[in-house]
């Protein structure tokens, strides 16, 4: 007789009872200096170059890292299945090592575990003349699908991707290209599962969950700054679309690769249950 393994991985949306989470570790980070000159220059290929004492490397490239800090950039469940993102930053190529140990504790207890095709990350998926330093420019660009990422190679960042049951949304950003959706597509349309893009005004894209976040059933939060171009549809559906209120982090807080809006980029524990910052009292309520 065969025995039945019950996978410790299930998961079809982001409400549902949390009974279990990886939990990331800032220790060791490395974040590139910037002078001022250098501010805006944050994205993917041209972090590599402020590095100055290489540590790992590729034939293609060499880097520090960064950290492991945030697993939900690089994993994504999808049911009983645990999908190893390919990531695009060059800074990042290594991260999953740090979760290869629990990746090997859930398949041996039944889950599956899934690595995506991980890119060469060399200088073909970077577009080296990307305006960085033009929100207006990255604006017109980004509303024809243009980002820092070429189609070279397959990327995604799993923090890309919202789950609702079947059905699945992803964003095209700057670290997710169009070949990496369609290979996400392709590898869960036999499973059942629909992925569907969405896209916001929003001039440098990346990750979704602070943007648009669902959070229960056709229930979702929608960041004001950044409107979902897509979001009649959901309107036709029937869901509740609610804006959450403006973040009250302080302007002179220090920010790096990332904005104000994570305020709404909330952890829930159940249908009713959220973690949400202490200080950000307008979202709570």
């Amino acid at each position: 007789m065969n025995r039945v393994v019950l996978s410790p991985v299930c998961a079809y949306n982001e409400w549902d009872p949390l009974e279990e989470v990886i939990v990331g570790r800032p220790e060791n980070a490395h974040v590139p200096p910037f002078t001022i000159e250098q501010a805006l220059i944050i994205i993917i290929g041209y972090c590599a170059r402020l590095f100055t004492k290489p540590e790992f490397s590729t034939p293609d490239f060499t880097s520090t890292g960064m950290y492991a800090a945030m697993p939900r950039d690089v994993l994504l469940v999808v049911g009983e299945e645990i999908i190893e993102a390919p990531m695009c930053w060059r800074s990042r190529f290594f991260e999953y090592r740090a979760y290869q140990d629990l990746m090997k504790e859930y398949f041996h207890g039944g889950a599956t575990w899934t690595v995506a095709p991980k890119p060469l990350m060399d200088d073909a998926l970077y577009d080296k003349d990307y305006p960085i330093n033009s929100a207006k420019d990255r604006q017109k660009l980004v509303a024809e699908g243009k980002f820092v990422t070429t189609e070279h190679d397959i990327c995604f960042d799993a923090a890309d991707f919202m789950r609702c049951g079947t059905d699945i949304f992803v964003q095209k950003s700057q670290v997710t290209n169009y070949f990496g959706i369609e290979w996400m597509r392709r590898h869960l349309a036999p499973k059942g599962y629909r992925v569907h893009t969405v896209s916001f005004e929003d001039s440098n894209p990346l990750h979704i969950d602070a943007t648009f976040n669902v959070i229960g059933p056709g229930l979702v939060l929608s960041n004001p700054d950044r409107p979902c171009r897509q979001i009649d549809m959901f309107h036709k559906a029937g869901w509740q679309v609610v804006e959450p209120p403006t973040p009250l982090i302080p302007d002179d807080h220090p920010l790096w690769m990332t904005s104000k809006w994570l305020s709404m980029n909330v952890l829930m524990l159940d249908p009713k249950r959220v973690v949400v910052s202490k200080h950000e009292y307008t979202t709570q309520k």
